[in-house]
């Protein structure tokens, strides 16, 4: 019986439970119940927890106490969270009560402990029904209760619903595979379980669980134990926390094998441990899919797992698709050399053309005493630190196989290594001795990335010789002060010395024999010094039979010693495709004529201008310019700029680097980089903390002298130099340019292809390719199919068609088809209402500047394109609004065409010319011709001008029969006419005759054939609304300047606007495109109402003009007439001044002191009749002093304004003077102050400008009168009188002799006049003959 107080201490509790105050009721948190304990009680640990003995007389009251919890409905309910029961005998009623307690709402109890325990089968189910149920259980721990796998099935069958439960321990318990089974099911189900810990006697147990939350990606938190049987000892199966998963030595091999399986699509593991498992070559076989498959596994600890060769072979072939783990632990293990070379195979490189297999894995660690790394191994890690550039950490650990030479063959491989930050050794037998020693300190000397090297527990660190190594290190780490010398003078402490090679070009057109030339000049070149063959041999070998009957492909190079210099012959390919590769081979980049190679090198070079005739079959002949290209380069060597000594040192450095590598035509930068590091110390990065932008510049700027040089060519943006400039010449240029492709690719679209299917073309015509006179064709030996494809680009050997995209599409010029030699016809069907119009763009100064090949391509690729692309834009919705009415927008290129349907107008632009090219445009339209060309002008020919910076293209209009007939470019080259030239021939016709204004065309045969017949076309047919507006407005600028010089007095412009309308203004932009369809048409319908009213307005124009001219003619004749008295005109009083330039006589039009070799010629001055005498001798003016440029400086001004008034309005005033009168356009130009005609779209009515311009005319005559004032006449006057006097041709004899005039006097009013022979026999009856 227990102890009144004991009992009595357990009915206060039952009290303290009952009580329903809260100052009676208990604040605890924890409960703890004890059974089986001798005695009764309850007493207090803390403020917040209860300890309750229940002795086995007692045990009713276990019940009833919770009886009385689970009704109760004080605070003490509302704050306990935790319970704990020891060495209770679970019965159904107490569980009934426990659940009754549990269901409770104001039970928020979390956690739940059973310690000792013992369920019957009703009652362990009875507790999983309860946590299937329960919602606030947070943690249940289960330890030594003997549940068994039945009941761990139990509580798995209930965790499968609970979805509250968070944490849940079985301790030293006996769950069995089977329980350990239904607990990995539960896991694959229950998402809200975030912490389990088993402790089994088994480590079985521990595989299904792992697997299973491995291979559910959980990220829960999982500690499995095993042990205590037996006296066997209690550790740690697996561990699985904050993504580290530690498996430790008691998992078996097929349970190792199983959590690996999990391993493969995990994403949350992040760190693998398998440190002392013991793992076969099953396990690796299952890891090397986890390798394959896993993206999310960083680290690998597979060390001391007695894993031999097989099994890091599987681990190796794993590596190659893996690109996720970073660090890989492979010390302490079985495998041999054998195995070292399988391992490193996936981080090393075997050729330049390689691409590294995986570059994710940054550390690697293996070696122990059972790791026989051997020969194989040592080549294995000497090849991947060469090659490899991603690896920062190595280690080989407690190596007792590896030589001290051994060592020393590594050290030297880290020379070229930029990546290795950290070399671990520790431990290794062979790192002694001085030899060693000595090749780390020159390691650290060329490699200053290395930041450490562990030596610990290796002999050189035992015996204190390793502390230098550690002092270097420090040295390589320290941070140098910062530079602040400017760019241009970061290359100045690099030392300069004479070049000693130059180059010699051959250019010139194909078949001109410089492939001839080359090899004689070469022949007699190396042949100057020593004559030792004959004559006869010396002939036969000029010229290989072989090259006569291949032209040149690409460019040859021959490379020949004189004396110390070296002479490079760059026999440039005269094929048309070349041209485009040969500003690329000029010494400096962009030199693309030679004069800009003149105006480089003058001052230094003297430029001979000697022509050599040269007999390549002659030795005497080659032997003249032999010598003189020999002189010639050794003056040139001592007057040009030095280059870097570097530049020489690193030739034959780069001569030997090709010698050890097989002799490699081309290497890429980063060896370049390599080999700067270690061979040159001028270009070597001394410290990991130096300025790499500086060291990187140096190397640039040597690698650009030596393209300079000629011994390499360098492209920056391609990253690697070619070495064998005539293998990149002759053999990958040749092929590039000369593209054949047999079977166009499928995913051909308008010429354009992706860059994949142009590197599957040229792995498919560079293959195995038999080259002339060179054998098989080795460039994707030595190149990648992407760097030709860059390689193109930058040659502009094909073009992006949206450069700012990098997987843009590409053109290729070369695969297009050839559109020449096939029959060539419009793709619509000729009507009546179709309109055919061309224009020919060619360069201004055509004789020194043309179009190459590469241009019309870029223009294919890239501009036109866009372009019209943006048009297809701007117009989508219109287009698409009316597709019934327009046509979309297609583009096809074709070789030298590019053919454009834009709504429903065809266009053809095609590239013509074989030296100097020039474009055609061509047309077949059924629109108009002023919006068909505003379709040239505003699309295709700005972006063919885009294309010529700072070049001018001249338009012209093309014969309208040759784009009708689509006739061959050779025969349309001259039926063509400049469109500024129609619009002068429309100014110097009368104002009547421009409408009908014919252009005539000259027959085009060919060997008697008649292609075309002489035919004509009117200029209001060959111009658009736009440009015969424009001639019409120039016209009427002309009057109105005419109009103020005459101060015609105003006239009544309500009476002539009554005759003429006034037409709305329009935009000669025609930004209309972008505005709409509507707009355009409503446009055009305007255009079409002014051409209809053209005739009219040009009736106005010739009535303004005939009034002009009436007025013009008095004044004229006023001037001639004036002041009569004057030596009772004994001389004539029309006169000008000419001089001959280059057998034409231009007229003088401003008078300047101290001009000379000038001509008096006097006019005809026959009323209204004015004109040029023919054959006139004139009078030779030796010198012009100030006081002729005083008298006749006024008299010119008006006089010529008048005289070039006259002549650009059409009248015959002073016909014969026109040919002889420049462009006065800039000299008159001033007598407006401001713009009378603001363009085409500002234009008015004739009527209108004439009364504008007589009353602008009225406005200015207060401002400055324009009357030829009389003391100015009388001044010019008498300096003729006075200058032909001096000259003894004061006589009318004299003057007919000189001037072929004659004095006479009109029979109607007496006055005299100066006239001509033909007006003296012609005019007979209205003149007399007045001889003085």
């Amino acid at each position: 019986m227990a102890s009144n107080n004991s009992l009595g201490d357990l009915q206060w509790l039952l009290q303290a439970i009952k009580s329903s105050s809260e100052e009676e009721s208990l604040q605890l948190h924890s409960i703890s119940f004890h059974l089986s304990h001798p005695t009764s009680g309850c007493f207090q640990v803390t403020q917040n927890s209860l300890h309750v003995n229940i002795s086995i007389d007692t045990f009713p009251l276990f019940s009833e106490i919770l009886s009385h919890l689970s009704t109760s409905n004080n605070n003490m309910l509302k704050s306990l969270t935790n319970m704990e029961f020891h060495r209770v005998e679970w019965g159904l009623e107490q569980l009934l009560h426990l659940k009754t307690l549990l269901q409770n709402s104001s039970s928020c109890i979390s956690q739940l402990v059973f310690r000792r325990n013992r369920f019957s089968t009703e009652s362990l189910s009875e507790l999983c029904e309860i946590l299937k149920r329960n919602s606030v259980i947070k943690e249940v721990m289960l330890a030594e209760s003997r549940i068994g796998p039945s009941g761990a099935t139990l509580l798995a069958n209930a965790l499968m619903v609970n979805e509250s439960l968070e944490e849940l321990q079985i301790w030293e318990d006996s769950i069995g595979s089977r329980g350990a089974e239904e607990l990995s099911k539960m896991i694959e189900v229950n998402s809200t379980l975030k912490l389990l810990t088993i402790f089994d006697s088994h480590s079985f147990t521990a595989t299904p669980l792992i697997s299973a939350v491995l291979g559910r990606n959980r990220a829960m938190e999982i500690h499995i134990w095993c042990g205590g049987q037996n006296g066997e000892k209690i550790s740690k199966v697996v561990e699985f926390a904050n993504g580290t998963l530690r498996v430790y030595s008691k998992l078996d091999v097929s349970g190792s094998c199983r959590v690996a399986c999990s391993l493969g699509w995990n994403s949350t593991v992040r760190s693998l441990d398998l440190t002392g498992v013991r793992l076969k070559s099953r396990w690796g076989k299952e890891f090397r899919w986890v390798l394959e498959q896993n993206r999310s596994l960083r680290e690998v600890r597979l060390s001391k797992t007695c894993l031999k060769d097989k099994g890091v072979l599987y681990v190796a072939a794993g590596l190659f698709k893996n690109q996720a783990l970073e660090s890989l632990y492979l010390d302490g293990n079985w495998f041999s050399g054998i195995g070292v070379e399988h391992l490193l195979c996936p981080l090393t490189r075997f050729s330049a053309l390689q691409l590294q297999a995986n570059t994710s894995l940054k550390f690697v660690a293996f070696g122990g005493r059972r790791t026989k790394i051997g020969r194989d191994g040592v080549a294995a890690i000497i090849q991947m630190l060469t090659s490899n550039e991603t690896v920062t950490k190595l280690g080989i650990y407690d190596d007792e196989s590896l030589r001290p030479d051994d060592i020393v063959r590594i050290f030297r491989s880290l020379e070229s290594n930029a990546s290795l930050r950290c070399l671990s050794l520790q431990g290794c037998k062979g790192v002694q001795g001085e030899l060693v020693l000595n090749a780390i300190m020159e390691t650290l000397q060329v490699n200053p990335w290395i930041e450490e090297i562990d030596l610990s527990r290796t002999p050189l660190h035992n015996s204190g010789n390793a502390d230098g190594v550690y002092q270097r290190l420090s040295q390589n780490g320290k941070k140098t002060e910062p530079e602040t010398e400017s760019d241009g003078n970061l290359l100045k402490d690099m030392p300069l010395t004479e070049p000693k090679s130059c180059r010699v070009f051959l250019c010139g057109q194909e078949y001109a024999g410089k492939t001839t030339l080359c090899n004689a000049v070469a022949q007699n070149l190396s042949c100057s010094s020593s004559n030792l063959i004959p004559y006869m041999d010396h002939v036969r070998t000029l010229v290989n039979p072989v090259e006569q009957a291949v032209r040149t492909s690409g460019l040859k190079i021959k490379t020949l010693r004189d004396e110390e210099i070296k002479i490079s012959i760059w026999n440039l390919g005269g094929q048309h495709e070349f041209y485009a590769l040969h500003d690329l081979m000029f010494p400096g980049h962009g030199i693309n004529s030679i004069q800009r190679i003149r105006d480089k090198f003058q001052g230094f070079v003297e430029f001979y201008p000697n022509v050599f005739t040269v007999d390549a079959r002659s030795s005497a002949s080659v032997n003249k310019l032999t010598q003189h290209l020999q002189k010639t380069s050794k003056t040139i060597l001592q007057r040009v700029p030095r280059t870097y000594q570097l530049c020489n040192d690193l030739t034959q450095i780069l001569s030997d680097w090709r010698a050890e590598n097989s002799n490699k035509p081309a290497m890429r930068w980063k060896e370049f980089d390599e080999l700067c590091q270690v061979k040159v110390p001028g270009l070597r990065i001394g410290s990991r903390h130096d300025n790499k932008e500086k060291v990187e510049m140096r190397r640039k700027a040597v690698a650009s002298c030596l393209h300079h040089m000629g011994e390499v060519i360098y492209f920056d943006q391609l990253g690697f130099l070619i070495l064998d400039c005539e293998w990149f010449c002759c053999e990958v240029l040749g092929q590039l340019v000369k593209l054949d492709v047999r079977k166009k690719p499928s995913s051909m679209e308008n010429g354009f292809i992706s860059r994949r299917e142009l590197e599957k073309i040229l792995r498919g015509t560079l293959q195995g390719q038999i080259i002339p006179g060179m054998g098989s064709s080795k460039i994707l030996q030595t190149l990648e199919a992407g760097d030709l494809v860059r390689m193109m680009l930058k040659l502009e050997l094909c073009y992006e068609q949206d450069p700012a995209d990098s997987n843009s599409p590409l053109l290729i010029p070369s695969i297009l088809e050839e559109s020449r030699g096939k029959p060539q016809k419009w793709l619509i069907v000729s009507s009546p209402e179709c309109l055919y119009v061309g224009r020919h763009l060619e360069c201004d100064d055509s004789s020194h500047m043309f179009l190459a090949p590469g241009f019309f391509a870029l223009l294919q690729a890239i501009n036109l394109l866009t372009l019209l692309l943006q048009f297809q834009v701007h117009l989508h919705n219109r287009i698409m609004a009316l597709r019934n009415q327009y046509g979309g927008a297609t583009y096809s290129p074709e070789k030298s065409l590019i053919s454009i349907n834009i709504n429903g107008i065809h266009i053809r632009i095609e590239l013509g010319g074989q030296l100097g090219y020039y474009i055609d445009i061509l047309a077949c339209s059924t629109r108009n011709l002023t919006e068909t060309l505003r379709l040239f002008h505003q699309l295709i020919i700005p972006a063919i001008q885009s294309l010529c910076n700072g070049v001018t293209l001249n338009e012209s209009i093309i014969r309208p029969d040759c784009v009708q007939n689509l006739i061959a470019p050779r025969y349309r080259k001259t039926q063509h006419v400049p469109i500024q030239q129609l619009k002068q021939a429309l100014l110097s016709v009368p104002a009547d005759g421009m409408y009908d204004y014919q252009h005539t065309w000259d027959p085009v045969s060919d060997s008697g054939r008649l292609i075309l017949q002489s035919t004509f076309n009117l200029a209001r047919d060959l111009l658009s609304d736009d440009d015969f507006r424009e001639v019409l407005h120039s016209r009427y600028h002309d009057l109105y300047n005419l109009a103020v010089e005459l101060d015609v007095p105003p006239i009544d412009a309500a009476a002539d606007q009554g005759n003429n309308e006034v037409f709305d203004q329009i935009d000669p932009s025609f930004a209309g495109i972008a505005r709409g369809v509507e707009q355009v048409l409503q446009r055009l319908k305007i255009i079409e109402q002014e051409i209809r009213d053209l005739k009219q307005e040009i009736q106005g124009l010739r009535y303004y003009e005939h009034r002009l001219l009436i007025e013009l003619h008095r004044k004229v004749n006023y001037l001639v007439n004036y002041n009569t008295q004057i030596e009772e005109r004994k001389v004539p009083n029309m006169f000008f001044f000419v001089r001959t330039e280059n057998y034409s006589r231009r007229l003088i039009t401003n008078m300047i002191g101290g001009m000379n070799a000038l001509r008096l010629h006097m006019l005809c001055e026959f009323r209204r009749e004015m004109h040029v005498v023919e054959d006139q001798m004139g009078c030779e003016v030796m010198q012009v002093d100030n006081r002729a440029v005083q008298c006749l400086a006024p008299y010119m001004k008006k006089f010529m304004k008048l005289v070039t008034f006259a002549l650009k309005i059409g009248a015959h005033l002073a016909a014969g003077m026109g040919e002889m009168i420049p462009d006065l356009s800039r000299e008159v130009a001033h007598l407006s102050g401001s713009s009378l005609v603001s363009g085409a779209a500002g234009a008015v009515a004739v009527g209108a400008l004439g009364a504008a311009a007589m009353g602008r005319a009225e406005g200015m005559r207060n401002r400055n009168s324009r009357d030829i004032q009389q003391q100015e006449l009388r001044a010019a006057q008498q300096w003729v009188v006075d200058f032909l006097r001096d000259r003894q041709c004061s006589s009318g004899r004299d003057i007919s002799e000189k001037f072929g005039l004659w004095r006479v006097r009109y029979r109607d009013d007496g006055q005299i006049a100066w006239v001509c022979r033909r007006h003296m026999i012609t005019r007979a009856n209205e003149i007399v003959e007045a001889p003085i």
